[in-house]
């Protein structure tokens, strides 16, 4: 980066660093540490609870993302709005009710606590794993592309932030959180923009909306039908999104203390409501914007030559490795491709739409497909990480954006993971205060809110140490971090929904059964890694939550004896 870019980088962190401090304020007891005091407004908590989820992971991995395989991962989100409405309706109104500190207290009132620790030590499993990994990600890319080192890198994205999560807890998340989303709407707008703009003279935004369109990669809606069967290992499809994507935000949003702890400070109900429901509204759209950054960066490198690799790193080992020769053929064969793209590609503002060219440059974009496939070959036969996804956009960036304009996006990788991970911490933090040491430890209130810090702390330092831990593990571990939450939700939802739905069901039954379907979905997802079965990962957590609801029913009326009537 240039001189300007890393004063723009440094101002930027400092900036929000300063404005948390600042903010978090009064933030003195358990109270005002986990829960600002319940005093939020509707769209302090829809900022919040949109920061939370939107980690670097999504800024970088989703524009690449639609690069490659087109916009259909935005049906992800499609079951979102109808998961906030049943939220709104039947988890909200009891935390609001209850004034709970975390969605797991709720479960020792209606069932006992083994229901209640054993739920809470699920979320704390994988929110603990996962943020650690949220840390890793953007690490990782960032190393690489930067030549930085990735345990220096990992110290700085985790380190930085415990200065204002553990100064300031929620309040202080909440508001930088703010400030966070706004910078970072400006900065990918601007990377939109001069996109755009430096396409040839003469092609705008709907050229290359056209190209990218006519070059498939607006697949908003898939069925995932293949040859008149339906393919259960598809991820992204219209089914998928719908009903695995509305029991993973049902879960996520209703049960994860990451996103329960952001509505529990708003200052009554309809605040909360209005928050979750302006979120459900807001996400997609959202998230549609950000995948079609991709595809205007696809479009983008129709027009002028992309890289043969977008992770520079891996290309230059491969040039000192034995793999050089057959490096520098495809490397050649691709120029020649490029060539001719650019060739196809003069007619098209003479021509306009034009099938028969769009035919030509669909069949050299199947050519440019198959020499990345070799490319990805040598490079894993070389040791390395055969996925360059993540790269895309952040290649864009260093490649062709103006200076400081770079050490905003950077700063936008720095925001957005600070966002979502101080959020995690800090529920990470009030679930272990509230729903373990508060319960086995001690009862008493003096101490918490220095106990609220000390835990905060660890669980930033455990964090930064499950990043360390995988550092020499492959760049694909960003879409782990969905996968991890699949594992688990899906069996945390169950409880919660034979708590609301399941009346007549007591605490023996739904452990238990809880249990037993943790065991069933791990198992699950160990089978389809083996290639035993074939199914999407956001159907684990439709069959979790079901698995858990019915088998609790059955063991509560089989196994413990008694009567029960569902309402």
């Amino acid at each position: 980066m240039r001189p300007f870019d890393w004063i723009v980088l440094a101002g930027t962190l400092v900036l929000i660093i300063l404005y948390g401090v600042y903010k978090s304020r009064g933030s003195k007891d358990l109270e005002g540490y986990f829960l600002s005091n319940r005093s939020m407004p509707w769209y302090i908590i829809l900022l919040s609870i949109m920061g939370t989820q939107a980690s670097a992971v999504t800024f970088l991995a989703a524009p690449g993302q639609a690069y490659t395989d087109g916009m259909r991962f935005v049906q992800y989100y499609f079951g979102l709005p109808l998961a906030a409405i049943v939220i709104c309706i039947s988890f909200a109104p009891v935390f609001s009710r209850l004034k709970v500190y975390t969605a797991y207290e709720y479960l020792e009132n209606r069932f006992d606590a083994k229901t209640r620790t054993f739920t809470s030590l699920l979320f704390l499993l994988q929110r603990g794993l996962s943020t650690g990994i949220s840390i890793f990600a953007p690490s990782l890319i960032l190393s690489v592309l930067f030549g930085w080192n990735i345990y220096l890198t990992n110290l700085l994205m985790g380190g930085l932030l415990i200065i204002y999560t553990v100064t300031g807890g929620a309040r202080s998340v909440a508001y930088t959180q703010q400030l966070q989303f706004f910078i970072i709407m400006l900065a990918l707008f601007l990377a939109g923009y001069y996109m755009v703009s430096q396409l040839p003279e003469g092609i705008g935004f709907t050229d290359a909306l056209t190209v990218g369109g006519k070059l498939g990669r607006l697949n908003v809606i898939t069925t995932g039908f293949e040859d008149g069967s339906f393919d259960w290992g598809d991820r992204y499809n219209i089914f998928s999104g719908i009903i695995g994507g509305f029991f993973l935000a049902l879960s996520y949003f209703g049960t994860d203390q990451s996103q329960v702890g952001r509505y529990l400070t708003a200052k009554n109900l309809k605040e909360s409501r209005t928050g979750l429901l302006m979120n459900g509204i807001v996400k997609v759209p959202m998230q549609f914007l950000i995948l079609l950054l991709g595809v205007l960066v696809f479009a983008f490198y129709q027009f002028h030559k992309a890289p043969v690799f977008f992770n520079q790193y891996e290309i230059t080992r491969l040039e000192k490795s034995q793999h050089k020769d057959q490096l520098d053929v495809l490397q050649q064969q691709l120029s020649a491709i490029d060539e001719k793209k650019l060739s196809v590609l003069s007619n098209y503002t003479k021509e306009g739409n034009n099938d028969e060219m769009f035919a030509q440059l669909s069949q050299l974009q199947d050519s440019v497909h198959m020499i990345r496939t070799g490319i990805r070959q040598l490079v894993k036969e070389n040791g390395g990480s055969d996925n360059d996804t993540n790269y895309i956009f952040l290649r864009f960036v260093i490649d062709y954006l103006p200076e400081g304009l770079v050490g905003l996006i950077i700063a936008v990788i720095f925001l957005a993971s600070w966002g979502s991970i101080a959020a995690a911490v800090n529920s990470l933090a009030s679930s272990t205060v509230i729903d373990i040491h508060k319960k086995y430890f001690t009862r008493a209130t003096r101490g918490d809110y220095s106990y609220s810090r000390i835990y905060t702390v660890v669980w930033s330092l455990f964090c930064i140490g499950v990043a360390m831990f995988v550092s020499n593990w492959s760049s694909s571990l960003i879409e782990v971090v969905n996968i991890l939450g699949s594992l688990f939700y899906g069996t945390i939802l169950g409880v919660f929904l034979v708590a609301f739905y399941g009346k007549k069901v007591k605490g023996n039954a739904v452990f238990a059964a809880a249990v037993i379907t943790e065991i069933v979905i791990i198992a699950l997802f160990i089978l389809n890694e083996y290639d035993a079965i074939s199914l999407g990962f956001l159907w684990l957590n439709m069959i979790g939550a079901l698995m858990v609801y019915l088998l609790a029913i059955i063991l509560q009326i089989t196994v413990y004896n008694r009567r029960s009537l569902v309402r």
